[in-house]
């Protein structure tokens, strides 16, 4: 219970290489699990087509996000893709402490970083089925180019190893699957 009587919202942590499908899983589970909210992250990265500032990330200059990092505002954050990237303790706090369940779609970085700092977390990783499977899924995405596709299989295989770290692993091979693994969980915690 909170100070002002509200159970405390449950967190929950989604990590998984990139093009591994926990964004659409993500989107998917909060559409379903009414009382779960996205935690919307830092980013120095530029917006990408379509992206809205409050939505998606808050976008920061490099010095914003470095003052804001300085300042101890941030309960996780990693330079990844040449970016940084954060999440912010008030934000996290002011959803726990009003009741509402939390997710957090990062990195297995910032997913260590929020375990140590609150144990209490959920941490679920999601695993594609095999690394020919996620070359072809972000071939499909086609967000990037092939050079960096290549950079981020590379990264993804260094990431799997820490899918172990997490109280959950779900391969996402077939995505109503998985989803319903996600539900499971979040319905026994």
């Amino acid at each position: 219970m909170t100070d002002s009587g509200v159970k405390r919202g449950r967190l929950f942590i989604v990590s998984g290489p990139s093009g591994s499908g926990k964004t659409t899983l993500c989107a998917a589970w909060l559409e379903q699990a009414l009382n779960l909210h996205l935690s919307i992250s830092c980013t120095t990265r530029p917006p990408r087509a379509g992206d809205v500032d409050g939505r998606d990330y808050h976008f920061l200059s490099f010095d914003e996000f470095e003052a804001q990092k300085q300042a101890g505002a941030f309960l996780e954050y990693a330079f990844v893709y040449d970016n940084w990237y954060g999440t912010r303790k008030r934000d996290i706090e002011a959803m726990l402490d009003a009741g509402c369940d939390v997710l957090l779609e990062i990195d297995w970085q910032g997913a260590a970083q929020v375990a140590e700092k609150l144990p209490e977390a959920c941490r679920i990783f999601i695993l594609p089925p095999s690394l020919d499977e996620l070359r072809a899924r972000l071939v499909v995405r086609g967000l990037d180019a092939p050079a960096v596709i290549e950079q981020r299989l590379a990264v993804a295989q260094a990431e799997m190893e820490h899918a172990a770290e997490a109280g959950h692993r779900i391969v996402n091979e077939a995505f109503d699957d998985a989803l319903a693994e996600l539900l499971v969980i979040y319905r026994a915690t």
